[in-house]
C-alpha cells in the first residue's frame, strides 16, 4: 500500500512518555501529522493531544485503528501487546511503527510478519539507534576494510532499575531485561552480518532473576557466534547503578567503539584505534527517532527500503528466543486480553 502527497497521518495507541520522545518531538518537523490518539484514561490522552498536537482525541484503540483519517499507527503498548495491536492495525489496512520489540517470541512475530506481507504495508520496529549516523560508521568500518576482518563484536546495555511496579518487570506483558535492553544488542550483533558470513547463532546464554519476578530476567549475558568464526557478546542489565550503552567491533586492523549506540544525540562519539593512532569521530546529535521517522514516512510515501522491518523483526526475536532457552527461562507469553487487567503503571522510554 502506497500513498501519495501530504504529510503522513499518524494515530497513536496510549499516551506511554516514550511516545513523546519517539514520535511527537520528530513529528514537529512538519513531515507526520498526529491526527488520533486513545488511552485507558482518556483524561491522560487529552493532557497528550493538548500538549503535543494531537489533533483527535478517540474513544478506543480500535478506534484509532478503524479511523478513515489514520494512515499509518505507532504502537508504544507494553510488550506483550505488541504483536496483539500491530497485527489488529495490520488486519485494517494500516502501516506500523511498533516499539520494539516487535511481539512476545518468534512464532508471533512471523504470524504479524506474514500479515504485513500479504496487506502490503509497512511495519517497522523502533530499533530508531540504527537509523543514526553512529550506527552507520560502525558498519562502514567493516564494508570499506578498515577494521579488516571481523573477529568479535560486543554490545553492552546498562540501565539503572525501573520501579517495582513498572510493566518492565511484568512476565504476563512479556518484560525482561532482554526484551527491553538486550534486544538492541541481539539486534546490534545482527546487523553485521554481511560481513561475517551470515547471522549469529547464541552459544549460551546466563541470567540472574529479579527477586519476586519469577521468570522475569534482570540481567543476561550471551555468546554468540558468527558462520565466519567472528564471535559476539552481548551484557544487559535492567538494575544498574548507572546507564552504559556501548559497541564496540573488533577486527584484524584495529577496533571501533560507539560510546553511547542507543541514544546518540547525547554521546556521539564514535573512537576508532588502528596502527597504533587512536582518533574520535563526532557524528552529530540529532535524534535517532528523527531519522527513524524519516525512515518510515519515505517507505510508505517513496517506497523506500524498510532495514528494520517485519522481516528483520522475526530474526531477532528468535535470537531473544534462543537466548531465553539458553538461559534455561520460559520464553515471553503473548497477550490474550485487548487491555489486560495487570496492565499497571507506565510505558516509559528504555533509551
Amino acid at each position: 500500500m502506497r500513498h501519495d502527497g501530504g504529510p503522513l497521518r499518524i494515530g497513536l495507541l496510549g499516551a506511554a512518555r516514550i511516545s513523546r520522545v519517539a514520535l511527537a518531538e520528530p513529528a514537529r518537523t512538519g513531515q507526520v501529522r498526529l491526527v488520533g490518539i486513545a488511552a485507558r484514561d482518556r483524561r491522560r490522552a487529552e493532557e497528550f493531544a493538548a500538549e503535543h498536537g494531537v489533533e483527535q482525541v478517540l474513544e478506543s484503540y480500535p478506534a484509532v485503528i478503524g479511523s478513515p483519517v489514520v494512515e499509518a499507527v505507532y504502537n508504544p503498548l507494553p510488550n506483550g501487546l505488541h504483536g496483539r495491536w500491530t497485527r489488529r492495525a495490520v488486519q485494517a489496512g494500516k502501516h506500523v511503527l511498533v516499539e520494539k520489540p516487535f511481539a512476545a517470541d518468534a512464532e508471533e512475530a512471523a504470524e504479524v510478519a506474514a500479515l504485513a506481507r500479504r496487506a502490503g504495508v509497512v511495519v517497522l520496529e523502533g530499533f530508531h539507534y540504527y537509523y543514526h549516523p553512529v550506527a552507520r560508521r560502525l558498519r562502514a568500518a567493516l564494508a570499506s576494510g578498515e577494521l579488516g576482518r571481523l573477529r568479535h563484536a560486543e554490545a553492552v546495555f546498562h540501565l539503572p532499575a525501573p520501579p517495582d511496579d513498572d510493566v518492565r518487570w511484568s512476565l504476563p506483558l512479556a518484560g525482561g531485561a532482554t526484551m527491553d535492553l538486550g534486544c538492541y544488542c541481539l539486534h546490534a550483533l545482527r546487523g553485521l552480518a554481511p560481513w561475517a558470513g551470515g547471522e549469529p547463532a547464541v552459544v549460551a546464554a546466563r541470567a540472574e532473576i529479579r527477586a519476586g519476578r519469577p521468570g522475569v530476567d534482570e540481567r543476561l549475558s550471551a555468546d554468540l557466534r558468527y558462520p565466519s568464526g567472528a564471535t559476539g557478546t552481548i551484557r544487559c542489565d535492567m538494575a544498574a547503578t548507572v546507564r552504559r550503552a556501548v559497541f564496540r567491533l573488533v577486527g584484524t586492523a584495529g577496533t571501533i567503539t560507539a560510546t553511547e549506540f542507543v541514544k546518540p544525540q547525547v554521546d556521539d562519539r564514535v573512537v576508532v584505534e588502528i596502527g597504533g593512532a587512536r582518533r574520535v569521530e563526532h557524528l552529530g546529535r540529532r535524534s535517532t527517532y528523527a531519522y527513524q521517522l524519516a525512515a518510515f514516512t519515505a517507505a510508505i510515501r517513496h517506497g523506500a527500503p524498510v532495514p528494520t522491518g517485519a522481516d528483520d523483526a522475526v530474526a531477532t526475536m528468535r535470537l531473544i528466543d534462543d537466548c531465553y532457552r539458553g538461559a534455561g527461562l520460559p520464553l515471553r507469553p503473548r497477550s490474550t486480553e485487548d487491555i489486560p487487567r495487570s496492565h499497571i503503571g507506565d510505558v516509559q522510554p528504555s533509551e
